[in-house]
């Protein structure tokens, strides 16, 4: 059994077990060292550096140390004798660490401790602004002399590590990126790949949730898209929202709105019970649909990947809405890139595509979403069960029973989001530099093809592009269909003439 200080210290000394494991620990050992393994710090340290083991001691160890565990902090204050954490900020009224302890508590429970406030002192912020992301105005706590920069609110407040790979997605540039691809292929090009971007979007959106596409719907998904991307003032209001679902599910959907019945991802047969996720509480939904508003206005003008990553896989993992949140999490990505001048109009980044383009991408998302699902699962697993069917508020029949809502507030409010930043960015720059580019070059090899064959056959476009599209399709031959279809390409050296045409127009670089 490891000699645990800090964060693990507390938790054995309260008993208290966070969903999110902690991305730090710390550890007496013989010697000082660093290990890190599997995004996970491990640090040890010689015995002279083992704080008192007192609340106040280890705490502010774990404050300087290891990071803001914002889960973990919110069931520790629920737990600890409150007179130890007044005493320790009545003795160090000015230490930085005792203050913002004080502020936390406040922060997390809405409760007021008892201590008249700080008085003197510099402000010290909540979280530190090159380890973290933070919100880009903070506002001063007077009584803590804190500046409160943390990205969201009580009600919602996801952390994000700054980690190597979250600062490169800070520093990726879509603009550029786009401005790059339309100096190489042209602007009329790019331009017209928007529109087939713009459904293969659709067309992936419905296969990340397995459901069938038929025409209408995607073409429905499609148009909201290009229509509603970056225009709602407020996208995440219940009235927008409302709006988007409307023009996401047609006029014959069974509900709608912000749900108000339970919500879980999983299979029951008459064999096997499999439940993967469970949304939180419907009484829930609103309050934290607010703090994640709170965390679009507070982190404004921050990193566009950085804001649509934690605003996507947060409503993913809310589940507001009582229907349709998959696709509405998968235009939010588009939305805040638009309304933050990371990508502009008209483009639509074909993100879904992109997960949806192997089998290893699509593994891959999964991963991230069971990054909070599996340990939140793990954690309850003995706290859910199908009983008896209820009709809930919303006319919703159910026999999901979970009995441990509120125990599980904390993690759903306090998610760490940083595994979420990283892989969004990892997709938009494949999306933009390997699907929008391949499209792209297909679009002018299609063009170019079609030059190339008027000058062998005459013909409308539409004629052209069905003989390049059938031998693309055909393994570079002519079939017979085609042939049926155009007879004046029965003469061979007619015949050998369009397919020459093809080959050069759609070889790739370097390969004639």
């Amino acid at each position: 059994m490891s000699d645990w200080i800090g964060y693990r210290w507390l938790a054995q000394q309260y008993g208290v077990l966070p969903v999110q494991a902690f991305r730090t620990d710390s550890a007496i050992a013989r010697s000082r060292a660093t290990v890190r393994k599997d995004g996970c710090t491990h640090q040890y340290y010689p015995s002279s550096a083992r704080p008192a083991d007192t609340l106040a001691a280890h705490l502010g160890f774990a404050l300087k140390h290891e990071g803001i565990h914002l889960e973990f902090l919110a069931r520790l204050f629920d737990v600890i004798p409150v007179a130890e954490l007044e005493a320790w900020v009545a003795a160090e009224p000015t230490g930085q660490y005792a203050r913002r302890a004080g502020f936390f508590y406040e922060y997390l429970t809405g409760r007021r401790l008892a201590f008249p406030g700080v008085v003197a002192g510099n402000y010290v912020s909540a979280l530190d602004h090159e380890s973290w992301v933070t919100a880009v105005r903070p506002v001063n706590n007077p009584r803590w002399r804190v500046r409160d920069n943390l990205p969201g609110s009580r009600d919602y407040c996801p952390l994000v590590l700054r980690t190597p790979r979250v600062q490169q997605a800070e520093r990726y540039d879509c603009a550029r990126r786009l401005a790059d691809l339309e100096g190489e292929f042209g602007v009329d090009v790019l331009q017209r790949s928007v529109v087939w971007l713009t459904i293969k979007e659709s067309r992936a959106s419905f296969a990340i949730e397995q459901e069938g596409q038929q025409v209408d719907r995607v073409r429905r998904f499609a148009a909201m898209m290009e229509r509603y991307c970056g225009q709602y003032p407020e996208p995440l209001s219940e009235g927008a929202l409302g709006e988007l679902q409307a023009q996401i599910l047609g006029p014959r959907a069974t509900r709608y709105g912000v749900r108000r019945s339970p919500v879980f991802v999983g299979e029951r047969d008459g064999f096997t019970e499999l439940v993967h996720y469970i949304a939180p509480h419907w009484h829930d939904a609103r309050s934290l649909l607010s703090g994640l508003r709170d965390f679009a206005d507070r982190t404004a003008g921050a990193s566009a990947l950085v804001r649509a990553a934690v605003l996507s896989f947060g409503f993913v993992y809310i589940h507001p809405m009582s229907d349709g949140n998959g696709r509405l999490s998968r235009f939010l990505i588009n939305d805040v890139l638009r309304r933050d001048q990371a990508i502009p109009a008209p483009f639509i980044l074909p993100v879904s595509a992109a997960i949806t383009s192997s089998a290893v991408h699509r593994r891959r998302y999964d991963q991230v979403l069971e990054s909070f699902s599996r340990p939140l699962m793990h954690k309850y697993a003995e706290a859910w069960r199908f009983g008896a069917e209820q009709v809930a508020e919303d006319g919703v029949h159910y026999n999901l029973q979970f009995d441990a809502y509120q125990d599980a507030l904390p993690a759903w409010r306090y998610p760490d989001m940083t595994d979420h930043v990283e892989y969004l960015a990892e997709v938009v720059q494949r999306t933009i530099e390997q699907e929008m580019r391949k499209e792209a070059g297909y679009l002018r090899g299609l063009r170019n093809a079609r030059e190339r064959v008027k000058q062998v056959i005459e013909g409308p476009d539409g004629d052209i592009d069905r003989i390049i599209r059938s031998v693309r399709e055909n393994a570079g031959k002519l079939s017979n269909k085609l042939l049926k279809e155009f007879p004046a390409l029965a003469d061979d050296d007619l015949a050998s003439e369009v397919l020459a045409a093809i080959e050069a127009a759609l070889a790739p670089p370097g390969k004639l």
